[in-house]
Formats: structure tokens, sequence, C-alpha cells
């Protein structure tokens, strides 16, 4: 039976992830594939805290485990997954994720799945685990893995059942894939596994999510350090379209239109009565939705939770927003005059 499981080949990009590294290798080091078939590639980015140390001792403490660790002297992630790839030896690669910690069962989940779906790359759901034990980290949590925060992403809202989707979190991927579409977008700072997999279901390739595929995501700690994450991941929504790379789906732009409607509808609102009525209508129905799926995920989870989680609500699409906007004034500024 051994000798017909797939060598899998983990790769796990990371920058300055101290506090994360150490329990994501644990958890892996922890599962039930066969360790003789399986290498781990740590593709660091330079970082300029313990991460690396941590690696080492980890590497010493479990000789018998094949770690490695490889630099990325680019720093970003998509030079850290190509990188990881290129230096792969596993008929299967899987991407893991610094700040996630992964049940046993994971990665012999994903490898049985890949072999008996015929997909090309397969994927499980995430339970978002607060980073620390605060209000606003809980209520950060709480906010990306409810519809209202996370809209139609079912890896992250969860699946009753194994659906095929557009993307997964991480990814399982046959190795020939990358021998047929090719690498991870460099230019794409963020957002590269997105265009990716569309890259992917474009040449007819399939992604599968299977919902007892199991990992534990730990997002930002405080809410000023989630609105500069979402503002970045609306800045890399809209962004790729510079290079002619549509990655967004309708999702991925109703925060842009939330921003437009309602500060387009304010700044209009001084030039005319209309306007003003058409904000109020657009602001006030927003605020009356995001206080409702406040207070009814908060009068689940604890009341105290109420007010940190209607502005983890408001930053994540406030945030997203304001970041495609960017991102959109960003590709008018790069153009050549």
């Amino acid at each position: 039976m051994l000798n017909n499981l797939p060598f899998v080949s983990i790769i796990i990009p990371c920058r300055n992830e101290e506090k994360f590294i150490g329990k994501c290798l644990d958890s892996i080091l922890e599962q039930d594939y066969p360790k003789e078939k399986l290498e781990v590639l740590v593709v660091d980015g330079m970082s300029e805290d313990k991460t690396r140390e941590i690696i080492k001792n980890f590497q010493f403490s479990n000789f018998n485990f094949q770690l490695r660790l490889i630099e990325n002297h680019k720093k970003f992630t998509p030079f850290g997954l190509n990188i990881g790839i290129k230096n792969a030896k596993g008929e299967i690669i899987i991407r893991m994720d610094a700040h996630a910690g992964y049940e046993k069962d994971y990665i012999s989940k994903c490898a049985k799945y890949l072999g008996e779906s015929g997909a090309d790359n397969v994927g499980g759901v995430i339970k978002t685990a607060p980073a620390e034990n605060t209000i606003s980290a809980r209520a950060i949590a709480l906010s990306i893995s409810h519809f209202w925060g996370a809209g139609g992403s079912y890896f992250r809202t969860g699946s009753d059942s194994p659906r095929e989707v557009d993307t997964v979190f991480g990814g399982c991927y046959k190795r020939e894939v990358f021998e047929k579409i090719g690498f991870f977008d460099e230019r794409l700072i963020r957002s590269q596994d997105i265009e990716f997999n569309k890259r992917l279901k474009k040449a007819g390739g399939k992604i599968f999510l299977f919902p007892d595929i199991v990992a534990y995501y730990h997002p930002q700690r405080t809410l000023s350090g989630f609105f500069e994450h979402n503002f970045e991941d609306g800045i890399w929504t809209i962004y790729p379209l510079k290079w002619g790379i549509r990655i967004f789906s309708l999702r991925h732009l109703l925060p842009l239109f939330l921003v437009l409607g309602v500060f387009g509808s304010l700044i209009l609102g001084f030039f005319s009565f209309w306007f003003k009525i058409l904000f109020i209508l657009i602001f006030g129905s927003y605020l009356f939705l995001n206080l409702f799926f406040s207070l009814l995920v908060s009068s689940r989870k604890g009341i105290r939770l109420f007010p940190a989680l209607f502005f983890a609500f408001l930053f994540r699409h406030f945030a997203y927003g304001l970041g495609s906007i960017w991102g959109l004034v960003r590709i008018i500024l790069s153009r050549p005059a």
C-alpha cells in the first residue's frame, strides 16, 4: 500500500511568521500520511524576525522529517510558490499557509480525493480561528466566516457536500498542471491563486471542494491590521487589469459598488436633493443590514462582540471597496501620458 501512495510536496511561502510557523509545522508533523512519502519546502521571503530560527530548530529536532528551508530573495508570495514548485519532487503539490493548522488527515484526504475525483486541484474548508483571545480578534474571525463578510466563498462559509468551485484555500494540485499551464503569475503580489485557478479552469481543468478536508486559519489580530489587509486585497482585485488579467467575479466587485454608491451619492447630494435621498437609502440600508447581521452573530457567539463585529464587517466591506478604487487609480496613473 505504501508503494502505491504518491509522493507529496508541501510548499509553504512565508515571511515574518514567527508567531505561526511553529504551530503550522507541528500540525504537518502530526499528519497521518507516511513521512517517507512527504517533503516540506518552506520558502522564506527573507524574514526579519525569528521565523528562520524556528524552522532551523524544527529541522534539528525532527531530523528524520524531510524539511527544506529555501530562500526567496524577491520576498513576495508568487516568487516563493514558483521557487517551491521548481524544487519540489512530488507527484502531488500542496500549497499550505503558515497562518494555518491542519487536521491530521488533511494531506491524506487531499491525495485521496485528487486521485478519486479526476480533478486537477482539490481543497477543503477553513475554520477561522482567532489569532488571539481578544474581542477584536474573535470578531474578525467571525466576520470572514459568515456570508455577510465572505459572500459566496464556500471554503470560508462551508458546504454540505463536495462541489465544483472556482478556487479553494491553498490547493492540492497534480504536478502536470504546472507543466501544462505554467506557474503562478509573478506580477500579482496578491490574488495569484485566483488567477492561476481561473487559468486552470479555462484550460479545461476541474477544481473540487471537499468539506471534510479541514484547515484552521488565523486572520489578523487587530481591526487596524484587518482594515489594511482588506484594503490590499481590494487593490489586487482590480490592479491586475493593468495587464489585461481579470480575476474578479461579482462578489469581489460588490464592495466597490457599495463604496462608489455611498461616497458618490454623498458628494452629489451637495448639489441635488435626490442624491441626498439616494445616499440615505444606500447607506441607511447598509447600516441596517450590518447592524442586523452583527446582532444576529453576536447573539449566538456573545453579545460583547457586537461593537467589534459591527466594525469588522464595516472594515471588511469599505476597506476592500476603497482598495479597489485605489487599484483603479493606480492603473490610470501608471498609464503613459
